[in-house]
């Protein structure tokens, strides 16, 4: 089985927010192999679907982005996955927006979710697909810091490039599942061609 993690905050404040474009991600999963997040498990909200004839489960942490790690080592446990089969999907801000990177390991990149992430599993080894969601002007990063940004919605004259990267990252998730790591890295690292 793979577990896909999407990372987000609950709440309808933050349904549409950078943040959580993870669940976005999910969402278009979702759509796309007619799957309902119907119950909790792990204290995430889950749902199961098949692609080609790997099973998938499709999970959105429910315990606030600081404590994700919490859920995804839970669910590992009590799915009995292994972490190769193991991949976070979250916003970046050292990205432009649109553009996706896909890791098999590095560091939480001062990234809290990440970061609780390594923390309950013991290291930084765990597959992340980075979505590129901007970054805030110079003078609100040195006046706020980016909690802020990250917390807001995206821009209407945004949102077709989100909406773009949004399917192009649920196809990352297919590529890799079908096709292997190394196909979806050269496959959708690179920049999108317009």
């Amino acid at each position: 089985m793979f577990l896909i993690v999407g990372l987000g905050n609950p709440g309808p404040q933050y349904a549409r927010t950078r943040h959580n474009i993870g669940w976005l991600v999910l969402d278009e999963l979702a759509r796309r192999y007619s799957i309902e997040f119907g119950r909790t498990n792990c204290e995430a909200k889950i749902g199961t679907g098949i692609i080609g004839e790997q099973r998938m489960l499709l999970a959105k942490p429910q315990t606030f982005m600081n404590l994700s790690g919490r859920s995804v080592a839970a669910l590992l446990r009590y799915h009995n996955a292994p972490r190769e089969r193991l991949m976070v999907i979250t916003d970046d801000l050292n990205l432009p927006s649109g553009r996706l990177r896909l890791r098999p390991n590095g560091s939480h990149g001062g990234h809290n979710g990440l970061k609780s992430i390594a923390q309950h599993l013991g290291g930084n080894e765990f597959l992340r697909l980075r979505f590129g969601v901007g970054e805030p002007p110079d003078e609100e990063r040195q006046e706020r810091g980016t909690k802020d940004f990250v917390l807001r919605p995206f821009m209407p004259e945004e949102m077709p490039l989100v909406q773009d990267a949004i399917s192009r990252a649920a196809d990352c998730v297919e590529v890799w599942i079908r096709d292997g790591l190394e196909m979806a890295m050269n496959r959708f690292n690179a920049a999108p061609t317009s």
